[in-house]
């Protein structure tokens, strides 16, 4: 791991040296709807990708991971490497971690090592995954998209995305990757699922895998994020259900409070 010292710094532990054809680097962390989260795991389960780094920072909240085995481990990000068998397509570097880095230096700090790491295995575009917040939810949450580089976003446009709305800000590595990207002179793109954002959103995850898996041209099955997208609906009816009984009881009380009799003496 490394001595304290070096734990006071951003620094990433590679588990093997690999050669890479064009490689393009998929970045998705925690955040709105976990969306970035749920669609790298997803990637990495589906293509069995392997691991090829980790990266610890002091950026990370201060605490540790508890495993199901009782074991404990410093937060993290992982790289993990998935090969594509055609000839003169793009290998794929996956990332996603534990949680998102702490303040804008912190933020910086971690998405300055993913880039600068990416770079050095030849990473020329940069995609990165989050969500897009609604006030309700929607039965087909669209995918939205922006990018550093208008061919990526036609190309993401084409295969189902619609484009950003002027002046959306997109915080967090989602939004400050496609920044810094331009000053390594890196193509970035970002895909953002709309989601109403307070819980795990496997269905905007699907739709932006959807349209993802288009603009790479690879074969992938969604279908095994059906059956989370089914438990999650039937989540959220139970919670439209009491939302409902709470606002006949708010409406109720109201048209008690406004029946009080006052006695004057």
């Amino acid at each position: 791991m490394g001595s304290v010292r070096e734990l006071l710094e951003t620094f990433i532990k590679e588990r093997r040296t690999v050669t890479l054809r064009n490689p393009i680097l998929i970045v998705g962390f925690p955040g709105l709807g976990s969306i970035g989260k749920i669609a790298i795991t997803y990637l990495r389960q589906q293509l069995k990708a392997k691991t090829l780094a980790d990266l610890y920072s002091p950026h990370f909240p201060h605490h540790v991971v508890v495993s199901s085995s009782g074991r404990v481990r410093l937060p993290r990000a992982q790289f993990y490497l998935w090969r594509n068998p055609q000839q003169g397509k793009n290998d794929l570097i996956l990332v996603t971690g534990d949680c998102q880095a702490q303040g804008f230096e912190g933020q910086y700090a971690v998405v300055d090592a993913i880039l600068n790491y990416a770079g050095q295995r030849g990473v020329k575009t940069v995609i990165t995954i989050g969500g897009f917040r609604i006030k309700s939810g929607a039965t087909e949450p669209k995918v939205v998209s922006t990018s550093s580089n208008r061919t990526i976003l036609e190309t993401m446009l084409t295969a189902g995305a619609e484009r950003s709305p002027v002046g959306n800000p997109i915080v967090g590595f989602a939004g400050l990757a496609l920044g810094l990207a331009r000053f390594r002179k890196m193509k970035a793109a970002c895909l953002l699922g709309e989601t109403v954002g307070y819980m795990p959103d496997p269905k905007a995850a699907k739709a932006v895998l959807n349209v993802l898996r288009q603009f790479l041209g690879i074969a992938l099955d969604l279908s095994s994020l059906d059956k989370e997208v089914e438990r999650l609906g039937g989540v959220l009816s139970r919670m439209d259900d009491l939302q409902l009984e709470m606002e006949i009881l708010a409406k109720e009380r109201a048209e008690i409070e406004g029946r009080k009799i006052t006695y004057i003496s």
